[in-house]
């Protein structure tokens, strides 16, 4: 992922809320959001070059998420793919503040990347070139590739946008809660899908050429070979948890979508429309 947004409110009427954008080379093998055949408890995209994922979720609720960190001057050849740090953490049964105390230790193993992972009530984030790893109190949270929150310009409008979204889809919860859902997924795709690049004055330095830091600078990124390939949504609310997934070809045109739903009292997905 190169981009995700996150709002942990476990007292409110959306306890967890993602909406996060996967940028990637399109000649790079993936699958679409599916549960993963060797491990049928998880649900996520797949990578297949090195079988990691970039954002997924087991069934008792457990998901995690990375970004990798933008730093041309920090990337060694031959470290691990960040993608097996999703993996790992959903497959373990162990904790995820041991998982996570265990991840410090071997954080150089990979190149320099962001996490963010929860389960229950409880979320995690750990940026490993800081070597800064916290709960989170609730809150909206943004990521990109840089650590948690940094204020460029495509995370900072996703936020407001996002906190808009929340808002919207709060009001009136006496009424139809399934009509809000729909309306703030819809409203989180609209956001994910924003192609305005930030001015000049406002572009961060992260060592790229001007050219790839105008273009890197949206939120929705549509380049030759490369670009957004999949916006995916998690919401959380009324005892369901309900994962969308749409995907991108070459063009920027929409080429699938996937949708999945558990419930928690049944611990169990099940597709939906």
């Amino acid at each position: 992922m190169c981009l995700i947004f996150v709002s942990h409110d476990p007292e409110g009427p959306w306890p967890l809320v993602v909406a996060a954008n996967r940028d990637e080379f399109f000649a790079r093998p993936a699958l679409a959001a599916d549960f993963w055949t060797s491990d049928p408890g998880i649900l996520g995209g797949r990578d297949l070059k090195e079988g990691g994922g970039w954002l997924a979720l087991r069934r008792d609720g457990r998901f995690a998420c990375v970004t990798n960190y933008r730093d041309p001057q920090l990337h060694k050849d031959g470290r691990k793919s960040r993608g097996a740090i999703v993996a790992n953490l959903l497959r373990s049964k162990d904790s995820l503040s041991s998982l996570l105390s265990a991840l410090r230790a071997e954080r150089r193993e990979y190149n320099a990347f962001n996490l963010l992972a929860g389960e229950g009530d409880a979320l995690w984030f750990y940026g490993s070139e800081d070597d800064d790893l916290r709960k989170l109190t609730p809150g909206l949270y943004g990521l990109s590739n840089a650590s948690l929150d940094t204020p460029w310009p495509k995370v900072e409008h996703g936020k407001a946008e996002m906190a808009l979204a929340l808002q919207a889809a709060s009001v009136g919860q006496g009424g139809p809660l399934e009509s809000n859902r729909l309306a703030l997924r819809s409203a989180l795709l609209t956001l994910l899908s924003n192609e305005q690049r930030a001015a000049d004055s406002e572009l961060p330095g992260t060592g790229i050429p001007l050219e790839a830091e105008r273009a890197l600078s949206a939120r929705f990124i549509r380049l030759p070979g490369y670009g957004t390939r999949a916006s995916t949504t998690v919401i959380k609310g009324d005892g369901r948890l309900e994962f969308f997934e749409r995907s991108f070809d070459a063009d920027g045109k929409i080429s699938d979508e996937r949708r999945h739903e558990l419930q928690s009292s049944a611990t169990a997905f099940r597709p939906g429309r």
